[in-house]
């Protein structure tokens, strides 16, 4: 997320700010810089509100726990192994549809409009790409993506919550930063986890590569 360096002023509090931060190093994956991150977080959480300090510090402490290896395992089993927990905000939005791409250049266009290229290597739609936005570059546009995906991130506690991961306490604190969900959000959300994403109905038609797909080292 090196590319969404630029800081804007905004009319969002810094308190915010500092949560979509924190949130944003605890919920990436546990790479070499994992223990980095997790440093970083704790410094942030000095300067945070009691009350989500200590729902990201139950996330930190969790993590701190693990080691890399089995914290990177459970972080794939967590967020790669069960559909409802994707961090792909357009995923319950659009689902596997071709307005799905659509969507996803709405939030490339976001960051665009605020001086910066998303990350190449990333969809601009995950959480964590879109919370670092939010905190360092311009908070009120990313306020508005968060706000607008409120059912989408709503979905993902929920299934946290279900499997007892800790990355739980940390989407509760994101949704902390954000209006209440409305009685509609949560009848949204509720249907969604059952019913999952939307699906193509109609024109889809087989696609076949002219050339072969490169393939990793």
């Amino acid at each position: 997320m090196k590319s969404l360096t630029k800081t804007r002023g905004g009319g969002s509090g810094l308190q915010d700010r500092l949560v979509w931060q924190c949130a944003s190093l605890l919920l990436g994956y546990p790479d070499e810089k994992f223990g980095d991150r997790l440093d970083t977080a704790e410094e942030l959480l000095g300067h945070i509100g009691r009350t989500t300090t200590a729902l990201l510090g139950e996330t930190l402490a969790a993590l701190r726990a693990r080691e890399p290896m089995a914290a990177a395992t459970e972080y794939v089993a967590t967020f790669d192994m069960r559909r409802r927990a994707t961090m792909y905000l357009t995923y319950w939005t659009a689902g596997d549809t071709r307005n799905r791409g659509r969507e996803m250049l709405a939030f490339a266009d976001v960051y665009r409009d605020a001086g910066v290229e998303p990350p190449h290597g990333e969809a601009p739609d995950y959480l964590p790409l879109v919370l670092e936005f939010a905190a360092t570059v311009a908070p009120v546009s990313g306020r508005r993506l968060l706000t607008q995906h409120r059912v989408p991130i709503d979905v993902l506690r929920g299934a946290l919550a279900e499997a007892g991961s800790p990355y739980e306490h940390t989407i509760a604190a994101v949704c902390a930063t954000l209006p209440v969900a409305s009685d509609q959000d949560v009848r949204r959300a509720q249907h969604l986890a059952q019913a999952g994403p939307p699906a193509e109905a109609v024109g889809l038609q087989p696609f076949t590569l002219t050339v072969p797909p490169r393939r990793g080292g």
